[in-house]
């Protein structure tokens, strides 16, 4: 058998695996039919009867080892895109088995090389999650913020709870939420979606001005008993909602000063005018309109006003009390439509509920942004800024609001 093609074929036969040695005997069954047709073979001058004898004895060849090797195993190779089960456990190889099997050696090297090498596939994580997460971390660190300044400017605070520190507190029982009004930092709004919870009202659209403020039928904190105080205040979720000190302060006057207001100017505004302008105008100390800001400052910074503090202008520390509370969720107007959704899922609120952008007040009137409030505060001088800082500096601390002025210290 001198025929280079055929001793490359029974050289082949010697070393293949069971299913190549089929393929191969399929093959050669192939050819020997080729040959015994009388088809000649390229770039050989032998008889074509040489040929077919050659080609039998390869076949015999052949058909000999695929008998030896069904004896030795008798297993269906591994698919090559099978990839090992992953509760799989290696145990000892055993004849017969895919392990002891050589041709099945060789692809399950491949499928551990594919596995090291291939990126773990993982479901896809799903984006409200990770914002949730986010927002939780956020709330995680703002509350230990306060805790931490209180822990250092208020250790030695009583830790009585009094029925005027929570008379700011708004109670919805249905969702067992208290929310401490701060005004200027969306608490007309955070009404109307009281109102809606508490089943007052269907929509937060359906609510105006008048209703929020003087016909939103929600109870205050203080008017339960003390036990009824106590409980809630152990099993609610205390909700605080802040803003920029200086911006919410700027937000105020222009509300309430620069705006017609038949309860401010002629309560607020005649008596700082009288006290605090250079010859005033009968017109303006008649009806206490047109007060400045810097007016406004000096009433603000006088420890002997000439008329008393207002919610809409007194720190947030004054008005919740937070190292007496403890709030679970300190939301900010800077984040404010992403923290009061967050919470309204949180505490299992309708889904078509969201947080209203109703502008109460002037709606005309553009919101009090960071650029309006600078503008306000350039007509102060350097050691009335200061004092005003001085003024909201707990809200500052608590709140992890940085210093609004690079000359303030």
């Amino acid at each position: 058998m001198q025929n280079p093609l055929c001793i490359s074929l029974f050289l082949l036969c010697l070393f293949s695996s069971q299913a190549q040695l089929t393929c191969l005997s399929v093959s050669l069954s192939l050819s020997l039919s080729v040959c015994l047709s009388g088809v000649k073979f390229r770039g050989t001058t032998q008889s074509r009867q040489e040929q077919c004898s050659q080609f039998s004895e390869v076949v015999g060849s052949v058909s000999a080892r695929i008998n030896q090797h069904s004896e030795e195993s008798d297993v269906d190779p591994i698919s090559p895109m099978q990839l090992p089960d992953s509760q799989w456990k290696r145990q000892a190889a055993t004849p017969g088995s895919r392990e002891h099997d050589p041709g099945s050696q060789r692809v399950t090297k491949r499928h551990r090389k594919l596995l090291k090498t291939s990126p773990v596939l993982r479901p896809p994580t799903n984006s409200s999650q990770l914002s949730s997460r986010r927002l939780s971390d956020v709330q995680e660190s703002r509350r230990r913020i306060v805790r931490e300044v209180c822990g250092k400017y208020r250790s030695n605070i009583s830790r009585t709870i009094t029925p005027h520190l929570v008379s700011r507190i708004y109670v919805e029982d249905r969702h067992k939420v208290l929310y401490c009004e701060v005004p200027k930092a969306g608490c007309s709004n955070w009404k109307r979606v009281l109102m809606v919870l508490a089943g007052v009202a269907n929509s937060t659209q359906e609510i105006n001005h008048v209703a929020v403020h003087y016909d939103n039928h929600l109870k205050r904190l203080d008017s339960f008993d003390r036990q009824g105080i106590n409980k809630r205040l152990e099993t609610y979720t205390k909700v605080l909602f802040v803003r920029e000190p200086m911006e919410r302060l700027v937000s105020a006057f222009r509300d309430k000063f620069e705006s017609p207001n038949s309860y401010y100017h002629p309560v607020f505004g005649k008596p700082i005018i009288s006290k605090y302008r250079v010859n005033a105008s009968q017109t303006a100390l008649k009806t206490g309109s047109g007060v400045t800001f810097r007016e406004f400052i000096h009433y603000l910074l006088d420890v002997h006003r000439p008329v008393g503090m207002d919610i809409h202008w007194e720190a947030a520390d004054q008005l919740c009390s937070p190292c007496h509370l403890h709030y679970d969720f300190i939301g900010k107007v800077e984040t404010l439509e992403e923290d009061a959704n967050f919470l309204l899922r949180k505490i299992g609120a309708p889904e078509d509920l969201t947080y209203p952008s109703f502008k109460d007040g002037n709606p005309k009137a553009a919101r009090t942004s960071t650029q309006i409030t600078q503008h306000y505060f350039s007509q102060l001088n350097v050691s009335e800024r200061q004092r005003a800082y001085d003024f909201y500096y707990m809200d500052y601390l608590m709140f992890n609001y940085s210093k609004p002025y690079k000359d303030l210290y």
